[in-house]
């Protein structure tokens, strides 16, 4: 092939890449399971473990609504995975197979490479395997969706359902980092108003990126929750959501709500944020509603995994709405409570 001349340099054309090349190179080697069929067939076969019941969600995220077009693709695709990971833990269900549907507005080789590594890395470490799924153009924004598979024992599954008055609120590691990781990349001179260093908003914009699923917890859950979700939307406007669903309400302490040191740096220099930082989204960290009874050992399970967890609240009785009081037992008058679809939340 010879090399075409582009502004004095020489650069070989590369080959177009058909739907079936690109199933072929870059995701058949991801489908490690019987199940997947070499993904030469147009289903999987899937058995379902005596005694289990398979639990089902579905992820769909968006260019320039869940991701910025010049993201590392290896992150959009640890991203779109984990996000539905973040799911199957609240449920207290394993990992077990995904399906992916991908809508692409060119076949770039280099995209497509780095995206699988992405995939690839986080199915290794969590035990999931691809079966399946669809590659299409579009003229669109990229758009990739996940329909993730879980396997727990039958009757044991998580439900949002079932917070009682009295349970303990907790939720894992922090909450924020994301969306001030995403303030970041859109403004990077943030890092300069907020006083951070280099290596603090390269953190904050990694939450944002590369969100990190809390599956070492899910069995916990299953053992210890009366219920649980995972906090994709906003921590106020998820828990309200576990509060709509169990006919109950919430109770939020603010200073209790756990912040990376980076994000209260960030704070600290703008008292604004703090309502950003739990109605912002993206953190898909979990929310669990804990018996006190069960509370001091769900925390050492929770340490032996390490995972941090923090209570910040309980479910109380009453109307299904949360309200977050501030350290003198004031309630924060909040403009939303998260992030909604077809809403504008700003």
């Amino acid at each position: 092939m010879r090399p075409a001349m582009v502004n004095g340099v020489e650069h070989v054309k590369q080959p177009r890449l058909g739907e079936f090349d690109i199933i072929a190179r870059y995701f058949a080697p991801l489908a490690t399971t019987s199940a997947s069929l070499g993904l030469r067939d147009d289903a999987a076969i899937l058995p379902v473990p005596a005694g289990e019941e398979l639990v089902a969600t579905c992820d769909t995220i968006v260019e320039g609504v869940h991701f910025l077009s010049d993201d590392p693709p290896a992150s959009i695709g640890h991203k779109v995975l984990a996000v539905n990971l973040s799911d199957l833990a609240a449920k207290g269900a394993a990992p077990h197979a995904y399906l992916l549907s991908l809508s692409l507005r060119e076949a770039a080789p280099d995209w497509l490479e780095g995206f699988a590594l992405g995939l690839g890395t986080l199915q290794a470490s969590s035990g999931i395997a691809l079966i399946g799924g669809d590659t299409t153009a579009t003229p669109g924004p990229v758009t990739i969706g996940i329909t993730a598979l879980g396997l727990v024992p039958k009757g044991k599954a998580v439900l949002r359902s079932g917070a009682k008055p009295g349970d303990r609120l907790y939720v894992s590691c922090t909450i924020g980092d994301a969306h001030l990781g995403l303030r970041l990349r859109q403004d990077p001179r943030l890092a300069e108003v907020w006083e951070l260093t280099p290596q603090e908003a390269a953190l904050l914009i990694e939450r944002y990126q590369q969100p990190e699923p809390r599956s070492r917890i899910a069995l916990l859950l299953r053992q210890w929750a009366h219920a649980a979700i995972d906090v994709s939307d906003g921590l106020v406007g998820d828990i309200e959501k576990l509060c709509m669903a169990s006919c109950a309400g919430a109770i939020i302490d603010a200073d209790r709500v756990p912040l990376a040191s980076a994000a209260r740096k960030a704070l600290a220099r703008d008292k604004r944020l703090f309502e950003a930082l739990i109605t912002g989204g993206d953190d898909y960290e979990i929310v669990a509603a804990i018996p006190e009874g069960s509370a001091a050992t769900f925390e050492a399970g929770a340490l032996e995994r390490q995972v941090s967890v923090t209570a910040i609240g309980k479910i109380v009785a009453g109307d299904p709405q949360v309200t977050v009081l501030d350290r003198e037992g004031r309630a924060l008058k909040l403009a939303h409570k998260g992030f909604a679809h077809f809403e504008d939340s700003a």
